[in-house]
């Protein structure tokens, strides 16, 4: 017995020895590793990983210290009536010089002037003027404007009210088919049908163009509880599909054949038509530029393409989407 408790103790002695020998060691792809050669590792490491972290750095600092347009291309956003005629003229800078241009139509001329006010493009599209509203907005911003169109701006119906006799509105029609007061269509002399008006949303360059002219004010315009729609080309494709629509709408995108732009009756008794012509000699008087805004003088990718858009190259892109071509105008500096 005595024999067996000297060999227990003995093991015990042996196992808490070889513990105070291997203590703090870990297993590291299959081998046993000493907290001190982790030690000494972790102490070469730690200049590599200081070097990694000041290159991180000054990679993140370059990027940042680069202008916007330089990392991401050309940026225009805006209006989707100046859309078409943008699109192609950047489409041959792409092909002729391998320009990175983005054009984007989200909110419209007034999205267009926030996102160049705010820095997210350097182009800005808008089938309005430039306003007091605007600047005062952004008091900061030095807009300048160049006028690449001139654009009618119309009240487009369906083919079966075209074809059911209605061709012309007067601005009080208009105004009372806008606030329901006029809810079917033979209340003009036209088919038996109800209205359905299909109005711009606030912000579009061509709901302020028709509510400025049609109440003088945007805080005069009434509230209404009308369907909405964004692009051109939705309000164009719902008027198209829709029995008894109507819709503010640039007439050139009124196609003739399901959609059709109304002529305007004026209090003189003349009915004018929305043509390029009455644009151009003033007596239609719903007309609008077509503008490309920058904030201040545009850099050189901005320049290229409002060269090429100000060219005999741009002026026939403009004109083949049914435009009316004006005499270039650049906007001088805000005092």
């Amino acid at each position: 017995h005595r024999r067996r408790r000297l060999l227990r103790s003995g093991r015990r002695a042996r196992r808490m020895l070889l513990t105070s020998i291997f203590a703090g060691r870990r297993r590291e792809n299959g081998r046993t590793v000493s907290r001190t050669v982790r030690q000494a590792r972790s102490r070469r490491r730690e200049p590599a990983r200081g070097w990694a972290a000041i290159l991180v750095a000054a990679a993140a600092a370059a990027l940042l210290a680069l202008p916007a347009s330089s990392a991401a291309g050309l940026r225009v956003n805006g209006s989707t009536t100046v859309n078409p005629v943008v699109v192609e003229a950047a489409e041959a800078l792409r092909a002729d010089e391998g320009s990175e241009i983005t054009v984007d139509t989200a909110g419209g001329s007034s999205g267009g002037i926030a996102a160049v006010a705010e820095g997210r493009a350097e182009i800005g599209m808008a089938s309005r003027p430039l306003t007091e509203e605007d600047r005062r907005r952004f008091p900061g911003v030095d807009f300048r404007s160049v006028t690449v169109g001139l654009d009618a701006l119309a009240l487009v119906v369906s083919r079966d009210v075209w074809e059911g006799g209605v061709r012309s509105v007067s601005p009080d029609e208009i105004r009372a088919l806008y606030e329901g007061r006029i809810a079917d269509w033979s209340e003009l002399g036209g088919p038996d049908r109800r209205v359905v008006f299909f109005d711009k949303e606030p912000g579009r360059g061509t709901w302020e163009v028709f509510a400025r002219w049609l109440y003088g004010d945007l805080a005069k315009v009434p509230l209404v509880s009308l369907p909405t729609v964004g692009s051109n080309e939705e309000a164009r494709s719902k008027v198209a599909r829709t029995r008894g629509a109507i819709t503010q709408l640039s007439a050139a995108w009124a196609d003739g054949v399901e959609t059709f732009a109304l002529a305007l009756e004026l209090g003189d008794g003349r009915t004018v038509t929305p043509t390029p012509e009455a644009v151009a000699d003033g007596s239609y008087p719903l007309g609008r530029p077509l503008l490309i805004v920058t904030d201040g003088p545009p850099s050189p990718e901005a320049t290229r393409l409002i060269d090429l858009l100000l060219s005999s190259r741009g002026r026939e892109i403009v004109a083949r989407h049914g435009f009316l071509v004006p005499q270039a105008s650049r906007e001088a500096p805000a005092p």
